[in-house]
């Protein structure tokens, strides 16, 4: 990829530079080509999270295709397959196509696919899998096969819960789909997947999880090899491998695949506080990889500072960013103190600073909640060192 003046959060208003060149000129953070506001990641967090979850996932016994929603980034996709996982999760068409071509070798589709010209590309790519809850998925399936001399498609079926989501309303509902499917040539049911993230707690979590158990021992004969059984967002993982692969062995002959995305890069705020390993700190710990620094644009009344991000540039559907620290103009660092943000327009962040002073030109440096959204909002994102020296970019793909 190239950085120019189209790139966000750097400052390149003559020049272009390669990735490679800007990861190696061995700039500051605050003295390189960039300009506020600016995302950037830790690569010590990033690296120490992959290995992490690389080590709970070998430990349980699981396969792992973590999410790739979270970043669409093919340097940490790669981060992610070096260190073990079995494949790439994504959510749609377009980002099943773009880790294609980032060379993933399998591809988990974490979701229904009514398309038949996607389907007709995904029958010739035998490393694809891809959700079915409903007749009509099956139909469009059968049509693109039909339509692909020799083509191969690979299906999980999906439970649901009522009132959430897609899936199918109950086991019996889920294993008759099974059925109708595997009856389609060419057409492989490969086993079952679901979703607990917005499950209140562990017991209602092992509780469905035992549903999604016994949908698996339902359909096994429609099932050539072990089942697949796959769940696992980022917050309830440990639940689901309690219930699906205790002891570090899984139950019966399942192949057990969790899909967790969001710990890669961690959060100072929705996961910092649901990560499974708060609860099992002998499994290990992740740590927030992601800042974004803002500039203080205004102080226009006491207790109040205005800063140069908002909502094109960090998260705000869980929870607004946190304060970390605050640079001075001299460069040294301080503690926010009780500032908090309190508000956020498209591109201004209101931070009530309570007891906290600062000074318009000082940088805020701000923690991100969900990290879903915010990699979407950065198209390149520098990668740093504990020392804030520039040393690699992520490219992100949405």
């Amino acid at each position: 990829m190239t950085l120019d003046s189209y790139t966000k959060g750097t400052w390149l208003p003559y020049e272009e530079l390669t990735d490679d060149e800007f990861g190696a000129a061995g700039h500051s953070l605050f003295d390189g080509p960039l300009t506020w506001p600016v995302m950037v990641a830790r690569k010590s967090a990033l690296l120490a999270n992959v290995a992490t979850m690389a080590a709970y996932t070998e430990r349980h016994g699981v396969l792992f295709a973590p999410h790739g929603k979270t970043t669409m980034s093919p340097e940490l996709f790669a981060e992610q397959l070096d260190a073990g996982a079995w494949g790439i999760t994504v959510a749609t068409a377009n980002q099943a196509l773009a880790a294609h071509r980032f060379g993933v070798p399998r591809i988990l589709i974490a979701n229904e696919i009514l398309d038949e010209k996607v389907l007709r590309w995904a029958a010739t790519r035998p490393d694809l899998l891809f959700y079915v809850d409903s007749r009509a998925g099956v139909e469009v399936a059968a049509a693109a096969l039909a339509a692909v001399p020799g083509g191969k498609l690979s299906v999980l079926v999906e439970l649901g819960r009522a009132g959430e989501r897609t899936g199918c309303r109950g086991v019996a509902e889920a294993a008759e789909l099974a059925r109708v499917a595997a009856a389609v040539p060419g057409l492989t049911v490969a086993g079952v997947a679901g979703y607990e993230g917005g499950l209140p707690d562990a017991a209602a979590v092992s509780a469905w999880m035992g549903e999604l158990a016994s949908l698996a021992d339902e359909i096994a004969d429609l099932v050539p090899g072990s089942p697949i059984v796959s769940a696992g967002g980022s917050a309830w993982f440990d639940a689901v491998v309690d219930t699906l692969a205790p002891d570090g062995k899984p139950l019966t002959d399942r192949t057990i695949i969790l899909r967790s995305g969001a710990y890669v890069s961690h959060d100072d705020g929705f996961y910092a506080v649901r990560t499974p390993f708060v609860r099992h700190p002998e499994e290990g710990s992740l740590a927030s990889a992601l800042e974004v620094w803002a500039q203080v644009l205004s102080v226009p009344e006491p207790g109040l500072a205005l800063l140069g991000a908002g909502r094109r540039d960090v998260p705000f559907d869980q929870d607004l960013p946190v304060p970390l620290r605050i640079r001075a103009l001299d460069g040294t660092l301080r503690e926010p103190g009780a500032a908090r943000v309190t508000r956020l327009d498209d591109q201004h962040a209101y931070l009530d600073l309570g007891d906290t002073e600062v000074a318009p030109g000082e940088l805020v440096c701000l923690g991100i909640s969900h990290p879903c959204t915010a990699f979407d909002k950065w198209r390149v994102v520098p990668v740093v060192d504990d020392e804030h020296r520039i040393v690699d970019v992520l490219n992100t793909h949405f």
